[in-house]
């Protein structure tokens, strides 16, 4: 069988913890996963695994034989397929994590124009809004929606992130409409763990800045869970206008506080090195550069707030 598979998939199984997950990660049978875990224990010579009805865990040769994997994959994603492949070719693996949310609203569609204009890569999008440790967990590029990066990141802004004041109509029809920001204080305001959580800044029409104390009896560490409440009548929510936008368009949402514009937030793309960076880290860098400042950015979205 081939090691380099076998590797790939028992480096999927440690990282995931079950090799159910590691089978749907690869698009591959379960009988397949096995086998492949069985030639890694033949070709380590030892067994790698602790295997119990509740979860899967390294043995003290499957660490080292982890380690030893990683660093054969990093080699072999780094490697051109043939003799004859252009060496300014983007290709290889490019591991990346971002936010349900985001996901689904933009980097879905620029993975895919990715992955067409550049058929020798792949990617691996993992869903996650915790600040990952990128070298321990492997990650090619974090995408975040934030105003404060630490100090020692490496980080490219890629865009910005505009937000909207919303509600569902039902809400609205039963609580009234806020007229300032002030009057978010009379209502249920959702938030969002990471951003918001209890105040909300604007800037009006003069430019002038006020911050606004909220508080509601929800808040979420995914704001893709924030949304849906708000959709379903729940309170007043402080959304990225790439989730909020397409309610709104369908009248599902309403955008609140016109004249008062939220604090937008820099989408920035995170790496580990500048130095080492892949063809096809900067290529996808590059392209979500362009993504970003097409499409969000438009007057299509700005129209909305």
């Amino acid at each position: 069988m081939d090691r380099i598979t076998a590797a790939r998939v028992f480096v999927s199984i440690a990282e995931r913890g079950s090799m159910i997950a590691a089978a749907d990660a690869l698009d591959m049978s379960r009988a397949m996963v096995t086998r492949y875990l069985a030639e890694m224990e033949a070709w380590a010579g030892a067994r790698l695994l602790h295997r119990s009805t509740r979860r899967l865990s390294l043995t003290d040769a499957g660490d080292l034989t982890l380690a030893r994997c990683r660093r054969m994959l990093d080699l072999a994603d780094d490697m051109a397929v043939s003799a004859g492949v252009d060496a300014d070719t983007p290709h290889g693996l490019l591991r990346i994590t971002c936010s349900q949310a985001l996901a689904q609203a933009e980097l879905l569609g620029a993975v895919s124009t990715f992955l067409t204009r550049y058929p020798r890569t792949s990617v691996d999008l993992q869903m996650s809004n915790r600040a990952v440790n990128l070298i321990e967990e492997r990650i090619d590029l974090a995408l975040r929606v934030t105003n404060t990066l630490e100090p020692n990141l490496i980080a490219r802004q890629l865009g910005v992130c505009e937000s909207v004041v919303c509600a569902a109509p039902s809400y609205l029809a039963a609580h009234g409409t806020p007229q300032l920001p002030q009057d978010l204080a009379g209502h249920n305001c959702l938030t969002y763990t990471y951003f918001g959580k209890s105040l909300w800044q604007f800037t009006d029409a003069d430019g002038a800045s006020l911050s606004v104390p909220v508080s509601g009896n929800l808040s979420a560490n995914e704001d893709f869970i924030v949304l849906k409440a708000t959709e379903q009548g729940g309170g007043i929510a402080l959304q990225p206008l790439y989730s909020a936008g397409p309610l709104i368009r369908e009248g599902k949402l309403v955008a609140l506080l016109p004249g008062y514009t939220p604090l937008s937030m820099g989408i920035y793309g995170i790496y580990t090195s500048r130095q080492h960076m892949s063809l096809a880290l900067r290529a996808m860098l590059d392209l979500l550069l362009t993504w970003f400042a097409s499409g969000q950015q438009s007057e299509h979205w700005r129209g909305l707030s």
